[in-house]
């Protein structure tokens, strides 16, 4: 059975390069969280490489992999953006923004060579890149009476999530963060434990 509580993203900033026909296509992978991270980074790249006659991307976000979208930035439509969103799909990867800036080198590439050398740089910084596993994470927050810390502490020693915080007041309250998949676990462990209620 797979794991639906697993994504797979990139660790760090990757860059690639490859050419045909004498146009160079650079090709920059980041790993990102959000829509206004790219509007960022696609910014800074058309300024930074502002003399190239096309800066396309592709972007896909979030565990579900839902959000996406692919820029062809004049190039013709389907030829740049598409192909570099496919071997973001074909990796499997989420979270992640790859722009591909194309410097023209005088011989046109056609429809398919255009199609052919956009998806070659978004391979090359795909393989460039350190390709991670990352979990999705839950929180869980609840308050209980001291005398059963030693029962709450216990139960987090096995099933071992993070503790985000926890405090001693009249009451004690803890936030814990575990995977998606074991948290239902989690919780009905702690649902035994007397005096103990969830937040909300």
């Amino acid at each position: 059975m797979e794991a639906t509580d697993i994504y797979r993203t990139i660790k760090d900033v990757a860059s690639g390069e490859y050419s045909e026909k004498r146009s160079k296509f650079l090709a920059f992978a980041h790993p990102v969280i959000n829509v206004d991270e790219v509007k960022e980074l696609v910014d800074y790249y058309q300024k930074k490489y502002y003399d190239a006659r096309h800066c396309c991307y592709a972007y896909m976000l979030g565990p579900e992999r839902k959000d996406f979208r692919a820029n062809d930035n004049g190039e013709p439509s389907g030829t740049a953006g598409k192909p570099i969103l496919g071997q973001i799909n074909s990796n499997q990867l989420t979270d992640i923004l790859i722009v591909v800036i194309r410097y023209f080198g005088g011989i046109k590439l056609g429809t398919s060579g255009l199609i052919q050398a956009y998806k070659a740089a978004a391979i090359e910084v795909i393989q460039a890149a350190d390709i991670i596993e990352k979990t999705i994470d839950e929180d869980v927050t609840f308050f209980f009476e001291y005398p059963f810390m030693n029962q709450v502490m216990r139960i987090v020693k096995e099933e071992d999530p993070i503790i985000i915080s926890q405090g001693y007041d009249n009451d004690c309250s803890m936030t814990l963060r575990i995977r998606k998949g074991c948290m239902s676990r989690l919780k009905s462990r702690l649902e035994k434990v007397e005096t103990l209620r969830f937040d909300g």
